[in-house]
C-alpha cells in the first residue's frame, strides 16, 4: 500500500463526501415518484428508446441521450478519486469504476419498478454506463499523470539520504531532559 500525505487523505476524503452528495442528489432526481396519467412499459429492448429519442429530432435527442450520458457521469472520476491512489493500472482502474457504475444504475434502475411512474430502462443502463466510462477515460487517466510527475519533481528537489544537511537545518542536539517534580506527597 503506498503512503500517503495529508493531502492524499484530504484528496480522499473530499472524493468520498462529493461522492456521497452526487449519489443522493441522483437518488432524489430518479426515485421521486412523478404524477403521470399515464406510464409506458417497461423498456427491456437494447437500443429502442434510444432509437425512439432519435425520431423526435436532433434536439430532443440530444437532450435525452445527454441527459442519460451525464447522469452518473460524475462517478467515473469521483470513485477513482474516493479510492485514492494514483499508481495502478489505467484498465483495471477503468473496469472497476465501470463496473461499479454499471451496479449503481442497474440498482437505481431496479428501485425505480417500484416508484410511481416511473418504469425500468435498459437504455438508461447502457447510458449511464457509458457516461461513467467517458468521465474516466477523459478525465482520470491525465490527472493521474499530472499527480505522478508532481511527486516526482517534490522527490527530485529533496536532498538523498546520504546528503550533507544545510547549515540552516543542522541538528541542534538532544531535546534537554526536565526533572520530574512531585505534585503531592
Amino acid at each position: 500500500m503506498e503512503r500517503q500525505g495529508s493531502a492524499g487523505v484530504r484528496v480522499r476524503v473530499a472524493g468520498g463526501i462529493l461522492l456521497v452528495a452526487h449519489l443522493l442528489i441522483v437518488g432524489w432526481l430518479a426515485l421521486r415518484p412523478l404524477d403521470v396519467p399515464f406510464v409506458a412499459a417497461a423498456n427491456l429492448e437494447v437500443f429502442a428508446g434510444i432509437r425512439a429519442d432519435l425520431e423526435l429530432g436532433a434536439a430532443e435527442a440530444t437532450r435525452r441521450i445527454g441527459s442519460g450520458l451525464l447522469l452518473l457521469a460524475p462517478l467515473g472520476v469521483l470513485l477513482p478519486m474516493a479510492g485514492g491512489s494514483i499508481n495502478v493500472s489505467t484498465l483495471g482502474s477503468l473496469i472497476r469504476t465501470v463496473a461499479a457504475g454499471a451496479l449503481i444504475s442497474l440498482g437505481i434502475e431496479l428501485l425505480q419498478t417500484g416508484v410511481a411512474g416511473r418504469v425500468m430502462d435498459v437504455d438508461s443502463l447502457l447510458l449511464n454506463t457509458a457516461g461513467v466510462a467517458l468521465a474516466h477515460l477523459l478525465v482520470v487517466p491525465a490527472c493521474r499523470a499530472g499527480l505522478r510527475r508532481r511527486r516526482e519533481r517534490a522527490a527530485a528537489r529533496r536532498p538523498a539520504a546520504g546528503a550533507p544537511v544545510p547549515a540552516e537545518e543542522a541538528p541542534q542536539g538532544a531535546t534537554p531532559k526536565i526533572p520530574r517534580v512531585g505534585i503531592a506527597p
